[in-house]
C-alpha cells in the first residue's frame, strides 16, 4: 500500500506565497491536483517518475512550482503570487507509470488552501 499525505495548507493573503507538502511512500510518478467546492477535481502540475519532466496548468504556469526530495520521499509544490481563485483543496497523487493521471491508484487526503482578497 502506498500512501500520502499532504499537508501545509492555510490561509493566504492575495499575492501571498505558500508551500504544500506531500509525504509518498514509494518512487513514482507524482502530480498535484485541486478541487474547489462545486467543482471538479483539476489537473495543477505533476513531475515524471525519472523527474526529468514536468507539466503545468496554464492558470498556474508561472507561478507554481513542482518538485521532489527523494531522500525525504516529499513532494512539494510552491506556491507564489496566489489569486483568490487559487482557493480549493489541494490532493497529491502518485503512480507506478510514467506520469500521473486521473486514473492513477494513490491519492492524499487532501489539504485546504484558501486565499483571501
Amino acid at each position: 500500500q502506498v500512501q500520502l499525505v499532504e499537508s501545509g495548507g492555510g490561509l493566504v493573503q492575495a499575492g501571498g506565497s505558500l508551500r504544500l507538502s506531500c509525504t509518498v511512500s514509494a518512487a513514482y510518478a507524482v502530480a498535484w491536483f485541486r478541487q474547489a467546492p462545486g467543482q471538479e477535481r483539476e489537473f495543477v502540475a505533476s513531475m515524471s517518475r525519472s523527474g526529468t519532466i514536468t507539466y503545468y496548468a496554464d492558470a498556474v504556469k508561472g507561478r507554481f512550482t513542482i518538485s521532489r526530495d527523494r531522500p525525504k520521499n516529499t513532494v512539494y509544490l510552491q506556491m507564489n503570487s496566489l489569486k483568490p481563485e487559487d482557493t480549493a483543496v489541494y490532493y497529491c497523487a502518485a503512480d507506478p507509470g510514467t506520469m500521473v493521471t486521473m486514473r492513477s491508484p494513490y491519492w492524499g487526503q487532501g489539504t485546504q488552501v484558501t486565499v483571501s482578497s
